[in-house]
């Protein structure tokens, strides 16, 4: 019996060791949450505030407003305009096909459109509009709330577009905004915004972070599901900084006006500053369609137009430059001492080169079997061809090659614009590289009239131009006035602005006595009986031109063609026609502007581009008299 208490006694022993380790456990256990329970709610309690308020609050961008680009007068010339959209909500309707029908019913909806919309309504979250018309004119905004009863879940919201007033004037130099594509996707989320617009081309590009400015905010409740329950406040954005233009509009949309319907490109710069007053590239595109959205139709008629409104020629138009490039040989053939201005030579209408026989523009019976003798100023004012065969035979690939480059062909000239390609002044070194031939004396010959592969685009020709009247300065295009990218676009897409100093003059090292040869050359083409642009002539002394002809083929005549009889120009097709062009400054006794034209097709640079030339020079200094008018006004 004594055995079984004992029993019992251990057991109850037991049993309470186990019962006070159990307790000792669940104490523990208790003390451990307690503490945590106290470190999340009493030390943590800030941090999961926080976290709570941020997911009850959502901090939402808000797109700024684009900065204004006005041309050297102030006058605006891309704007942003009030605009109204459609949007859907789609869990406001029953049945968003049919509320779509319904829709379409009361203003127009593509049925592109309305499969985009359809996506990505299932895409989206259904509380979330979804864009489906933008630019509504306001009958159609009326028509859409006169219906609202019949159309759950439609609403109009009002926002803001790139607005060009000046339509095709200035398409090549401002360029569109467009929306931002995956590949220009940089991590800023105001490019994810889906009514944000970026510059795509023309300055609107190069300046584009300037112009963009800076996203505003909007602070909003939302419940669990994202939905936003009110706005708690809102902070607008800053206005991106506007940007002045060099370009006179005034000028510019005379330009345009005076190319009509001809393929063609213009370029005025003022001589001293590089102010680039006019660019004009003809046809031209209207940029307002850009910011709106084109249609496929639309699209594809400007891709189809055999004369390429998309591309800016003034800068990435390549043409051999033709006579208009006598007057870098000229200069060459001076600056290396081998000639002097009363050099002599004759033309007979030809000159043979080994086999070849190269002809001059005047060797055929109508226009008499050559220039015969003349000198240099007279060689320029005629435009011989045998003159400058002759010179640049003598002066050499090399000096040539050189002199241009000074005179700005042959490499960017760095205008503020995207797109600008570089021409080509060929040398021994390019020609092996790429053709894998030899440099032959005939391609220096026909070097020196301006054809062989070199390359020059309008705007590289206005460059030459105003380096020569104005003395042989080191003049840079450049298009905003005060402001200036940074580095070249690259693929960020745009360059924040900085001053560019314009006082600033560097001379490119040309003898002032040889300029004034060339000078002088130019000044008898338009001013003097026989020269090839004096039909042309401005016969207002105080605003007369100076300038240079030139005529490119865009084919070659073969030896059975010239034995037969050339066909005339107006007799061929349009796109085998020569090329006309026509380099000029004015006014000759104080350059203030040089102008560049070429009218592709035209046949001949005097009777197309010389003519355009010398309006454009009578109406910019109408419009912006030279400097010397100005300071004589201001006394008098």
């Amino acid at each position: 019996m004594a055995t079984n208490r004992q029993r019992e006694t251990d057991q109850t022993k037991l049993l309470t060791r186990r019962a006070v380790l159990l307790a000792g456990g669940k104490l523990a256990l208790l003390s451990t949450l307690v503490g945590r329970l106290y470190y999340l709610q009493v030390m943590e309690s800030g941090r999961y505030t926080m976290l709570a308020e941020d997911n009850r609050i959502n901090m939402r961008l808000l797109s700024p407003r684009r900065g204004l680009i006005v041309d050297r007068n102030g006058e605006p010339i891309a704007t942003n305009q009030q605009i109204y959209r459609v949007v859907v909500v789609a869990e406001q309707t029953r049945d968003l096909d049919a509320t779509l029908n319904r829709l379409g019913m009361v203003i127009p909806i593509g049925e592109r459109d309305r499969r985009r919309v359809l996506r990505e309504a299932r895409r989206k979250r259904g509380f979330v509009p979804v864009m489906v018309r933008e630019n509504l004119s306001w009958e159609e905004v009326a028509r859409v709330e006169v219906n609202s009863p019949d159309l759950p879940g439609v609403g109009i919201e009002v926002g803001l577009s790139r607005d060009y007033p000046i339509g095709h004037a200035a398409a090549h130099v401002l360029g569109y905004v467009a929306a931002v594509s995956e590949s220009e996707l940089t991590g800023d989320p105001l490019l994810e915004l889906p009514e944000f617009k970026i510059g795509k081309n023309g300055v609107e590009k190069i300046y584009d972070l300037t112009l963009r400015g800076t996203a505003g905010t909007s602070q909003v409740e939302v419940n669990a599901l994202g939905r936003v329950v009110r706005e708690l406040g809102r902070e607008e954005g800053q206005m991106g900084r506007p940007v002045a233009l060099t370009l006179d509009m005034g000028l510019q949309n005379f330009v345009m006006n005076r190319l009509g319907e001809e393929s063609a490109a213009v370029v005025v710069l003022d001589v001293h500053n590089g102010d680039v007053v006019a660019l004009a590239s003809n046809p031209s595109f209207d940029p307002n369609s850009f910011s709106k959205g084109l249609n496929a139709r639309e699209w594809e008629e400007l891709l189809s137009n055999p004369r390429a409104p998309l591309t800016n020629k003034a800068i990435a138009g390549q043409y051999a430059p033709g006579s208009t490039f006598k007057v870098c040989v000229a200069l060459a053939a001076l600056e290396s001492g081998l000639i002097t201005p009363d050099h002599r030579a004759t033309c007979v209408g030809h000159i043979e080169v080994g086999n070849l026989k190269l002809h001059c523009w005047r060797s055929n019976a109508k226009l008499g079997f050559g220039h015969g003798t003349l000198n240099l100023y007279e060689a320029i004012a005629r435009s011989c061809d045998v003159y400058f065969y002759d010179i640049a035979r003598r002066v050499g690939l090399e000096r040539i090659a050189q002199t241009a480059r000074k005179l700005g062909l042959g490499a960017p000239t760095g205008i503020d614009l995207p797109g600008e390609r570089p021409g080509l002044i060929p040398s021994r070194e390019w020609k092996a590289a790429t053709v894998g031939q030899p440099w032959h004396l005939a391609e220096t010959l026909m070097l020196g009239m301006g054809q062989s592969y070199i390359l020059a685009t309008p705007l590289q020709l206005a460059v030459m131009t105003a380096r020569i009247a104005n003395g042989g300065n080191m003049v840079r295009p450049h298009l905003a006035r005060d402001l200036v990218a940074a580095d070249r676009v690259g693929e960020r897409g745009g360059q924040r602005a900085q001053p560019r100093p314009l006082d600033h003059v560097e001379s490119l090292g040309f003898s002032p006595a040889n300029l004034a040869v060339v000078q002088r050359g130019m000044h008898m083409v338009t001013n003097e009986p026989g020269g090839t642009a004096f039909n042309q002539r401005i016969k207002d002394k105080d605003l007369a031109m100076a300038g240079k002809t030139g005529s490119v083929q865009v084919r070659r005549i073969t030896l059975a063609e010239r034995l037969a009889g050339v066909r005339k120009q107006d007799d061929i097709p349009w796109h085998e026609r020569d090329h006309g062009l026509f380099i000029s400054y004015a006014p000759v006794e104080r350059p203030r502007f040089a102008c560049a034209v070429i009218i592709e097709h035209g046949i001949g640079g005097a009777r197309a581009a010389a003519p355009v030339a010398r309006d454009v020079l009578i109406e910019a200094q109408k419009l912006i008299p030279p400097r010397g008018r100005q300071i004589a006004e201001a006394r008098g």
